[in-house]
């Protein structure tokens, strides 16, 4: 059996998430004015050069606009964001998001399902909705949470690849660790059984093809966990 070798983050890495986590939180509102490289390497005892690569960084995720000689200000990362932002608010506190997140994340999984439905509903083939079955099988037969969590990303990432848009299924996996996260949290409240009745109304409805109706059964199931009976956050 091998083993992967284990390396320390960088000083620059950690200067980088240690102001994505200050931005994030909100202890550097939008518009701050951080302090000069200089003072903010004393102050955080790295050297000016470490200060330097990270605000760069920061800079090209969106979380920093640097002004030339006049210096580097907090930035509207939802407005300036770009993937590499998303995948910086996925991973901040650990994963642990706050309720306005959730609710975004969950929102635009209601937009790339219902893209993946649409695109679905003029190629998808008997094989591949016969795959997609299969998946929603293994969800209610899965013995643990996990099991269940890992079956229900493998329908959606199916239903995102049998759309044949390249960039859906890369966007789904970008997501997963997010998703995987309120899954479980979805099935530690309501069971396994609930996870596999919301994919299976689902996997009818493809079934039948009934593209419509699938987009309103997915949207349903989702808006369900945002203001419905089977909220995941409060």
């Amino acid at each position: 059996m091998e083993f992967s070798k284990l390396s320390a983050p960088t000083l620059k890495e950690l200067f980088v998430k240690e102001l994505e986590s200050m931005i994030l939180s909100g202890r550097l509102p939008v518009g701050t004015q951080l302090p000069p490289e200089r003072e903010l390497a004393a102050s955080m005892q790295v050297s000016r050069a470490v200060v330097n690569a990270g605000i760069t960084e920061l800079a090209r995720k969106g979380f920093v606009t640097v002004r030339p000689r006049v210096g580097a200000f907090v930035a509207d990362y939802r407005r300036d964001g770009n993937i590499e932002t998303f995948l910086s608010i996925v991973s901040y506190n650990g994963g642990n998001l706050r309720q306005d997140e959730i609710r975004s994340i969950l929102e635009l999984r209601i937009a790339l399902d219902t893209l993946a439905v649409e695109l679905c509903a003029a190629r998808i083939t008997d094989r591949e909705i016969a795959l997609l079955r299969e998946s929603t099988e293994r969800i209610g037969g899965a013995k643990t949470f996990e099991d269940a969590v890992e079956n229900a990303f493998s329908f959606q990432h199916q239903l995102a690849l049998f759309s044949g848009n390249a960039l859906l299924p890369v966007i789904f996996t970008s997501f997963k660790p997010v998703i995987r996260t309120l899954w479980l949290r979805f099935c530690s409240l309501y069971g396994i059984s609930a996870l596999y009745d919301n994919t299976d109304a689902l996997c009818v409805k493809l079934e039948q093809r009934d593209f419509k109706g699938a987009v309103g059964c997915l949207t349903a199931a989702v808006q369900n966990t945002i203001h419905g009976d089977k909220p995941i956050y409060y």
